[in-house]
């Protein structure tokens, strides 16, 4: 039997009649007004039906539907859509001239099709290899180019020391150098200390706690007090760099230099890599006093040293190409910190997520260049030294 569903209040002004008493088809007459103020009141009342309805077709009838607007359309494709999502064949019957009409502006056909999102495939292990190389030969790239842009600025400020902004460099001295003091000398003390105290436990076995300086002194000066201390400025000035530049650049500050006939890499990176490059050889003397100084703390209060003793073993083993190797290191060190803190400054798009993602990666690729820079080093004056 045919049941019917009337709605008299003003936003339902519509009735449905439902028709399933023959299978397999079910018809739905519609009547009255399907506008934006009732379209959803509708939806939910034949979705509901079709949902558990065992019938295999479904037919709207809309000979009896005096007004109709693109609200009411839209729920017809939703109805079409949900139709034919449950295995069911969907039909309009009873078009009048204006709802035609205005059904053939839209394209059915494609607004009901069902499509099935394929789940992406997840990428092999050479496509990632492939793409991780990809990255790292372009970004060696950029690296290059801007290595040589910063060698043009800097001969530039060599032939021309006026056009160099020296109140910007001292700044930056005072922030790099001075500012870094106490977590510079506690760090290598510390590192004093341990190299002093795993020195100390191994030659005590065969009585040979002199040697202790030995280990400790050429330790620091060739390679901890150089490498802890460009480290360090890694992570204070090159992450330090990379922000001040990246907010510039995501602000647009740096294209307002270029607009106004500024050279952004003179103006910006030649005072913060003339800073490092002063301050970050100082630091490793530093540096190196200090760690000496704690390998001969441990080596007097648990070695059975006396101090002259340890200063006398010391003189004679350190010799100034030791202390020369260290500085040579740092120096390079500081350039290749401030560049990568640079340029990763400038590449930074978009906003503050962008800044924070380049300064991170400024820390990372500084630090890790230090370590090839210094195996490199290594291997040269191993050999020709």
């Amino acid at each position: 039997m045919p049941s019917k569903m009337e709605h008299s209040e003003p936003m339902r002004s519509f009735h449905v009649v439902v028709d399933d008493s023959s299978l397999p088809d079910k018809t739905i007459s519609l009547a009255g007004r399907l506008s934006v103020t009732n379209a959803h009141l509708l939806l939910k009342e034949i979705l509901d039906g079709v949902r558990r309805s065992a019938h295999e077709n479904l037919t709207l009838d809309l000979s009896r539907v005096d007004y109709m607007d693109s609200a009411a359309v839209a729920v017809l494709l939703d109805i079409e859509r949900a139709t034919k999502a449950a295995g069911k064949k969907f039909f309009l019957e009873g078009l009048t001239g204006d709802i035609e009409g205005l059904l053939s502006l839209i394209d059915r056909g494609k607004l009901t099709e069902l499509t099935r999102q394929k789940r992406p495939r997840p990428e092999s292990i050479m496509a990632q290899v492939g793409g991780g190389a990809l990255h790292v030969l372009a970004d060696a790239k950029a690296f290059i180019v801007f290595v040589g842009d910063a060698t043009i600025a800097m001969a530039g400020s060599i032939f021309h020391p006026g056009s160099v902004r020296w109140r910007e460099t001292f700044f930056y001295m005072d922030r790099s150098g001075a500012d870094a003091l106490p977590i510079v000398g506690l760090i290598s003390l510390l590192i004093g200390l341990i190299l002093g105290f795993q020195a100390l436990t191994q030659l005590k076995q065969f009585g040979a706690n002199i040697y202790a300086a030995d280990l400790v002194g050429l330790s620091v000066l060739r390679e901890l007090g150089p490498l802890m201390t460009c480290i360090l400025v890694a992570g204070r000035s090159g992450s330090a760099f990379a922000a001040e530049i990246g907010t510039m650049k995501v602000s647009e500050e740096v294209d307002a230099l270029t607009t106004m006939g500024f050279d952004p890499v003179r103006f910006l990176v030649v005072p913060k890599v003339l800073a490092l490059m002063l301050m970050v050889p100082l630091l490793t003397i530093y540096s190196d006093f200090l760690g000496v100084l704690g390998g001969m703390f441990v080596g007097t209060t648990m070695g059975d040293l006396t101090v002259s003793a340890y200063v006398l073993e010391s003189y004679k083993t350190i010799h100034l190409w030791d202390i020369g190797q260290g500085l040579i290191k740092c120096e390079a060190y500081a350039i290749i910190v401030s560049l990568v803190g640079c340029m990763r400054g400038f590449q930074a798009r978009g906003g503050a997520a962008s800044v924070g993602q380049y300064t991170t990666s400024a820390v990372v690729t500084g630090i890790f260049l230090i370590i090839v820079a210094d195996a490199v080093f290594t291997l040269i004056f191993q050999y020709y030294s």
